[in-house]
């Protein structure tokens, strides 16, 4: 790219950058920055060409239009503001952040100090600031094509007549003989006739994926040379991970995405729905002492639920060190956002929601009507699609099974732990298996919560 224009005045909304109009049209949230730059890389995001002020803010929104450029470029973004953990503010513009709606991600992420905004080792631990620039080694956004809208034919099974199947993309078609090995452990290879032959003899009618939203390695495992199999640690919530593409296509993360809806495509067609298992509830930042990546150094205190006796720590009701702050209008705003992304452009039947609660949490605890609750019930996209709720965290108060509003079902331990009992003669009586057996009606706590809205997991 031998010469990049300036920028001009863009629009606040959508979120994100977006392909529009002869150019990319950047909008970035926050309610405490005082600056915010989009940095524009090289295609391998090594080399910076340029870097641009965004106006406003304008309602919380930084915006700038950027034109004569489209899908393929490459940026990352830099907040400036107080560095200031004790009243919650972690703004640091050495670190290079991750814009939270990026529809694709380039790069190969390692544990580098230089990620933290504060210095390790100093005296004063996260209270100190770290000047050093981590842009060369820091995952960047990509700009992705034009949205498209899937048109798909969707099987649309009501709740009474599912039958769910848990499964692990990778884990799946790893070891399956009719599967050619270069397919093995992939979204193809999940989609692949002797792999929806295999489920069609289950007899099952809806596929449950384990995580396969883009996904980082915690430093415990990092640091082991150890990989996160399981996908509870999302950074990109709009991304396919790639780890589950074909070789060829891992690099390339547009090619990933169309492997991902090829594979949605496919089940389709063959009358099997898509349900992901969706982690919203925390991010790979972890507590105060962990790394800036993207969320914690453009509006710390508006992603996260702070402690509220210091600002400096995080309430840790996900046993992960943080937990996104559903109740903020501009979070819950980029958790539908990023649902409705998987449904109208993925083609996704539905989410589970791992640690459930957290969604519905504000200030006085959990509750069943929160406003995200009352949001997602609203929004025409979502609607008819599965909502599964995994209905507890790690809080006081964190045991909420039978309290989901409205359209979700909700995992029932009680049936589980009961059923699996029973057939191992491990102490579980007739009378307490026939009563989870009929729906555990005793947890139907809420009236409109009836016995088949509650699946037997």
């Amino acid at each position: 790219m031998a010469h990049l224009p300036d920028l001009q005045t863009g629009w606040h909304e959508p979120l994100g950058a977006l392909a529009r109009d002869g150019g990319v049209n950047f909008a970035v949230p926050s309610d405490s920055a005082t600056r915010m730059e989009v940095c524009v890389f090289d295609a391998e995001g090594q080399r910076e060409l340029r870097r641009y002020a965004l106006d406003g803010p304008f309602d919380g929104v930084f915006h700038g239009f950027l034109p004569g450029v489209g899908p393929g470029l490459v940026y990352g973004l830099r907040a400036y503001g107080p560095y200031a953990p004790e009243h919650g503010h972690r703004f640091n513009p050495h670190k290079l952040l991750l814009d939270p709606w990026a529809r694709e991600i380039v790069g190969h992420f390692g544990w580098r100090a230089e990620h933290h905004g504060y210095e390790l080792g100093h005296p004063d631990g996260p209270r100190s600031l770290d000047h050093r620039d981590n842009a060369t080694q820091a995952l960047k956004a990509r700009v992705a094509p034009p949205p498209v809208i899937r048109q798909s034919h969707r099987p649309r099974r009501p709740a009474s007549d599912v039958i769910l199947y848990e499964v692990h993309v990778k884990g799946f078609s790893k070891l399956l003989p009719r599967v050619p090995e270069d397919l093995r452990g992939t979204y193809a290879g999940l989609a692949h006739p002797a792999s929806i032959a295999h489920f069609k003899r289950l007899g099952v009618t809806t596929l449950s994926l384990l995580p396969v939203q883009y996904c980082i390695d915690e430093p415990h495992l990092a640091e082991r040379g150890l990989h996160n199999y399981w996908g509870y640690n999302t950074l990109g919530f709009f991304c396919p991970d790639p780890r589950w593409a074909q070789a060829a296509h891992r690099a390339d993360p547009t090619a990933v995405t169309a492997e991902f809806r090829g594979m949605v495509d496919a089940l389709h067609d063959a009358g099997l729905e898509v349900v992901l298992d969706v982690v919203y509830n925390h991010t790979p930042e972890g507590n105060e002492f962990g790394p800036t990546l993207s969320f914690r150094g453009l509006d710390n205190p508006t992603w996260y639920r702070l402690a509220a006796d210091d600002k400096g720590r995080y309430e840790n009701l996900t046993g992960c060190g943080n937990t996104v702050n559903c109740a903020h209008p501009r979070v819950a705003q980029f958790v539908l956002d990023s649902l409705r992304y998987w449904v109208a452009e993925m083609g996704v039947d539905g989410f589970r929601f791992d640690l459930a609660p957290v969604l519905g949490r504000t200030p006085q605890g959990f509750d069943s009507n929160a406003a995200f609750f009352t949001a997602l019930r609203q929004d025409p996209v979502l609607a008819g699609v599965h909502l599964i709720a995994e209905p507890w965290d790690a809080a006081y108060d964190g045991y909420q099974v039978g309290r989901f509003p409205g359209r979700f079902l909700e995992w029932n331990d009680k049936f589980r732990d009961a059923v699996r009992g029973y057939w191992l003669g491990a102490g579980t009586g007739r009378g307490e298996f026939a009563r989870r057996f009929t729906a555990s009606r005793n947890l139907s706590f809420h009236s409109r919560n009836r016995p088949g809205k509650r699946p037997t997991w």
